[in-house]
């Protein structure tokens, strides 16, 4: 929920600070990076933002953990089931878990607010509209992924280390929340919000050549400390981060790509209604170019 109330505490400050897309100061005639459909970006915006408005109660009401499994946990015949990779999380101090805990999460608010920076570019300011649409949809689409597909831990119930300390007492390692274990949240949203704005800057500014590389590598680093930190709050395994990592930082990079394309602009949603149902519909029209290329033969030989 607090990553809620960010995107729409990001989206109205913005409007109240850069005023109103339409405006005259951003009329005049420039090459746009990105083609943003706002009837498409505003729906996966609505729809992710309701979706992850069902999703947070859900997570968090999961079933307590029983005395049952919390002793089958903590059997060493389950620790030795863990990977050996993931076997550094059950070796850390608990004395310092909730510094590390508040660490991880104001550092999470932080560096959501980090792409604000890209606004000190002049030729970015001008196009902030829609680069603040692309990455509030991104950030719904990072939610999503982690709210509802199988990654997630609406599928997955991987147990935090917290439950396999016992000096934390039964209460804290029953919790239902640590039954969320798999995959990085925090990690994912980091990722993706560093990577972005690497992207972003990238895209406007392609003299940079091969040192965009050394940029991406610096988007790297504030992710991975939030991963320490959540490794050290007892709340993820090595292997957790790493999903979250990946994941935030393929939809940082795809993203922008994605909106770069001229393809994206053949993309419309609309309503429909029959006497059967009545919903959405997400339209792709293939553009011209494409006639004779290998999607039209592949169509052809399959009807036939």
């Amino acid at each position: 929920m607090r990553k809620l109330f960010c995107l729409l505490a990001l989206v109205i400050f913005s409007m109240n600070t850069f005023g109103n897309p339409g405006d005259s100061t951003l009329k005049t005639k420039r090459i746009k990076r990105y083609h943003v459909n706002y009837w498409v970006t505003g729906s996966i915006i609505g729809i992710g933002m309701i979706g992850d408005i069902f999703a947070i109660p859900r997570l968090k009401n999961k079933a307590s953990l029983s005395d049952d499994e919390l002793i089958f946990a903590n059997t060493q015949a389950q620790k030795d089931l863990i990977f050996s990779f993931d076997r550094w999380a059950l070796k850390q101090p608990v004395s310092d878990r909730a510094l590390w805990k508040k660490i991880s999460d104001y550092g999470e608010i932080g560096i959501f607010l980090l792409p604000s920076l890209l606004l000190i570019d002049k030729n970015i300011r001008r196009d902030w509209y829609d680069i603040l649409l692309m990455y509030v949809e991104g950030h719904t689409i990072t939610f999503t992924m982690y709210n509802y597909s199988p990654l997630g831990p609406t599928f997955q119930n991987r147990l935090r280390p917290a439950v396999y300390y016992p000096e934390l007492g039964s209460e804290a390692q029953k919790n239902s929340n640590n039954r969320n274990s798999f995959f990085s949240g925090h990690v994912g949203s980091c990722a993706y919000s560093t990577f972005f704005m690497v992207k972003v800057y990238c895209d406007y500014h392609p003299q940079i050549g091969a040192a965009k590389y050394l940029l991406y590598l610096a988007a790297s680093v504030p992710p991975l400390a939030i991963g320490y930190a959540r490794i050290r709050s007892l709340d993820h395994f090595p292997s957790d981060i790493a999903v979250g990592f990946a994941l935030g930082a393929i939809i940082g990079i795809v993203l922008p790509e994605l909106h770069k394309s001229k393809l994206y602009k053949q993309l419309s949603i609309g309503m429909y209604d029959s006497p059967e149902a009545t919903g959405l519909t997400l339209r792709f029209k293939f553009p011209a170019q494409l006639k004779g290329s290998f999607l039209s033969r592949w169509s052809r030989h399959t009807v036939k």
